[in-house]
C-alpha cells in the first residue's frame, strides 16, 4: 500500500534531533583493513537485548550478515530479551571484553542511563561502533477498523471511551515509546491504556486480531503489514508530515510544539576491549553499512527516509544529546528530580 511512496525527505532538519547532519559516510572507508594480530580468529558473537522478531533483531541480523560479506567473519546471534533491553545490557557488560562479543542496542540504553545514572552510559561505558538505523514512530490501526478511521476520529472515540482505548506498546515506563505517547495523550487530554507487550510479535498479533485498538511502532518494523494493507498509520511522531506518509498528520497538525523522541539502532563494544581490535570492528561494522544488500534492507524497512549512518564520533554525539533530552523530559514529567 505504501511501498510506492518511499521517498527521501527533503529536509533532515524536520526531525529536530541534534547530531543528524553531515555524518562521515561509510563509503569513504578503505576497502580492506588488516586483521590486528589475526583478530578475529573465530566467529564473533552479537548480543541482541530483544526478541528475535522485532526491529532490533531484524537490524542486527541484516547488519551482521553485511559484516560477514565484507570480512568473511561469521557472527553468531544471541537474543537476551527482557526489561526493555536492560537484561541484555547487564549480560553483555558481564561478558569478557576481548572484542569477540559485540552488542546491538537502541535508544533504550540512553533512556535507561538518563533515568538512573548507575546504568551503563552507552557513550562512555561502551564504544559505539556505528549507528545503522534512525527512524520515527507512528500510531497504527487496522485498515478495516470501523469505529475510527483516522486520527481525528480516533481522538473523538478516545474521549467518549475514557481510559478504555488500548494501545499495544512496550513495558518500560521511561522508554521512548511510552514517553512519546504520553506527551501526545496529555496534550490532547485523552486517556489511553498502554498494554505492555515487550515481544514485538505479540504486539503485532494483538492489533491484527483485535485484542487492542492501536499500536505504537516504527514503520520499518511493520512494513509487511503496511504493504499488505492490514495496518495503516494515523499519526506520525515528527514535527512535520513525512513525505512517505503525506496524508498522515504529525505534531504540528495536532498543535503539539515539541521535538519527538526518535528510534535509533547501532552496534557497540565494551570500552575495555583491546584498542587495535576496536579499530578493526569500527571499520568492519561501518563498512558493512554500505553493503548493497544492507542498503536494500534499509530501504525495504523505510530506513532510507533519513540519513541513518553515524560513525563512532557521530554516534557519541547523538547519544549524549539524547541522554540530555530524556533527562529534561523525565524532569518535566516528574519521573526524576
Amino acid at each position: 500500500m505504501f511501498a510506492h511512496t518511499r521517498v527521501v525527505l527533503a529536509s533532515i532538519g524536520i526531525l529536530m534531533m541534534a547530531g543528524f547532519a553531515d555524518p562521515v559516510k561509510a563509503g569513504a572507508l578503505p576497502e580492506n583493513m588488516e586483521k590486528p594480530g589475526g583478530f578475529p580468529e573465530r566467529a564473533l558473537v552479537a548480543v541482541v537485548p530483544y526478541g528475535p522478531a522485532g526491529g532490533s533483531a531484524q537490524f542486527a541480523r541484516a547488519l551482521s550478515e553485511a559484516v560477514t560479506r565484507v570480512t568473511g567473519v561469521p557472527i553468531e546471534m544471541q537474543y537476551r530479551n527482557g526489561a526493555s533491553g536492560s537484561f541484555g545490557m547487564a549480560s553483555y557488560m558481564a561478558s569478557r571484553p576481548d572484542g569477540y562479543t559485540v552488542l546491538e542496542h537502541i535508544d533504550d540504553a540512553a533512556a535507561a542511563h538518563a533515568m538512573s545514572p548507575s546504568r551503563p552510559n552507552p557513550a562512555e561505558d561502551l564504544i559505539p561502533l556505528m549507528i545503522g538505523q534512525i527512524t520515527f514512530s507512528q500510531i497504527y490501526i487496522r485498515s478495516d477498523e470501523k469505529r475510527f478511521t483516522d486520527w481525528g476520529s480516533f481522538v473523538d472515540y478516545a474521549k467518549k471511551h475514557k481510559g478504555r482505548v488500548t494501545v499495544a506498546n512496550i513495558t518500560k515506563a521511561g522508554s521512548m515509546e511510552r514517553l512519546n505517547l504520553k506527551l501526545v495523550a496529555d496534550h490532547l487530554g485523552i486517556e489511553l491504556e498502554q498494554i505492555s507487550l515487550d515481544r514485538a510479535a505479540y504486539r503485532y498479533l494483538a492489533l491484527e486480531r483485535g485484542y487492542v485498538d492501536a499500536l505504537f511502532e516504527q514503520p520499518g518494523d511493520i512494513s509487511d503489514f503496511l504493504d499488505s494493507g492490514k495496518f495503516k498509520p494515523i499519526l506520525t511522531f515528527l514535527e512535520d508530515r513525512s513525505a512517505a506518509f503525506p496524508d498522515v498528520p504529525a505534531f504540528k497538525d495536532i498543535g503539539l510544539q515539541r521535538k519527538p523522541l526518535m528510534r535509533y539502532r547501532g552496534y557497540y563494544v565494551h570500552k575495555d576491549a583491546p584498542p587495535e581490535r576496536v579499530e578493526w570492528l569500527k571499520w568492519a561494522f561501518q563498512k558493512a553499512f554500505s553493503d548493497e544488500d544492507y542498503q536494500a534492507f534499509n530501504k525495504e524497512k523505510y530506513m532510507d527516509l533519513v540519513d541513518s549512518f553515524r560513525d563512532t564520533d557521530g554516534a557519541r554525539k547523538l547519544i549524549k544529546e539524547n541522554i540530555e533530552i530524556y533527562r529534561k523530559t523525565y524532569k518535566e514529567l516528574g519521573l526524576i528530580f
